[in-house]
């Protein structure tokens, strides 16, 4: 009877080792698991920038291996929920929680390419509108010009036709007095701006008939009156406003008073109506025409007379 005692205990106590040593196996296994799972964890966290998810928590002070080497000796405690507590996180959850901010990333980086390709389109439109506003502002000033061009236009054939309206008519020119007190520059701008020019008499048959239309249009006072002659390129080289060298002169020569010898009030020989022209040298270089006999006189081109222009036929 003892001896089956025995043979019984025995047996018994290798079934408990036994099973003592599958527990242990399981054990094991699940802490292998669980550290493979927690370094794929920690690498994806670390590629991802992501602060380290915590892990279910061990006593301080006390390892992995130093838990399973005590839990070797003594069955695991079944763990009782204390109520109000948050469950530890499992790697399930810290899975899911990369995949959702995953999913958070791409929904922003497609709202940024929703919005980049609005601005773009916006940016398109606005360059198209910006094309069309210089298109417009070119054909405006195109327009503007023409009109300002075609105003000129008008104001110098209305010049030409009030010139020989209301001028003098001779051969194919016409002549028309100004009684407006301008520097010899300005007036020949002024005839330009007419369609004509200052008063440039070819020959002495159209210089005796300006002089008869100045002198009937002044009588009976003598004004000076500017006409396109000067000399500023060369001093003594006499030209017309058009470059056009002056082919005849008709300066004024002063006629002396009484006979040779007879008493005269300012005594014998006495120039009247000033020195003969010309006689300014380089201070003056513009040519004006007196209106009582029609004689050149040179003057500084500053001064300021009356001028004649002239205008095509």
């Amino acid at each position: 009877m003892q001896w089956f005692w025995v043979l019984g205990s025995l047996l018994a106590l290798g079934s408990f080792s036994a099973g003592k040593d599958q527990k242990r196996g399981r054990r094991d296994a699940q802490a292998e698991e669980q550290v493979r799972e927690s370094l794929m964890l920690k690498h994806l966290q670390e590629a991802l920038e992501l602060s380290p998810f915590q892990g279910p928590e061990t006593p301080a002070g006390t390892t992995e291996a130093e838990g399973a080497q005590g839990e070797e000796d003594e069955e695991e405690p079944i763990a009782t929920p204390t109520p109000g507590l948050t469950p530890s996180p499992t790697p399930e959850d810290a899975i899911s929680y990369v995949l959702g901010r995953l999913t958070g990333l791409d929904s922003g980086l497609h709202q940024l390419h929703v919005r980049l390709y609005t601005l773009d389109a916006r940016v398109a439109e606005l360059s198209r509108g910006l094309q069309l506003l210089r298109k417009e502002a070119r054909d405006t000033r195109e327009a503007l010009e023409a009109l300002e061009e075609g105003q000129k236009q008008g104001q110098r054939d209305r010049g030409r036709l009030e010139g020989c309206l209301k001028g003098l008519r001779l051969g194919h020119k016409c002549f028309l007095l100004f009684r407006d007190f301008q520097a010899q520059s300005a007036a020949h701008a002024h005839c330009g701006a007419r369609g004509g020019s200052l008063a440039m008499p070819a020959d002495r048959a159209q210089m005796e008939g300006l002089t008869r239309y100045l002198k009937a249009a002044l009588a009976p006072y003598n004004w000076p009156v500017w006409l396109g002659i000067h000399d500023r390129r060369a001093e003594g080289l006499y030209l017309f406003e058009n470059s056009q060298r002056v082919s005849f002169f008709a300066w004024h020569r002063a006629p002396l008073m009484g006979g040779p010898g007879a008493p005269t009030p300012h005594g014998p020989g006495h120039p009247a109506l000033g020195p003969d022209q010309p006689n300014g040298r380089e201070q003056e270089n513009c040519v004006a025409q007196a209106s009582d006999d029609g004689s050149w006189w040179d003057h500084d081109c500053e001064r300021r007379f009356y001028y004649v222009c002239e205008f095509p036929q």
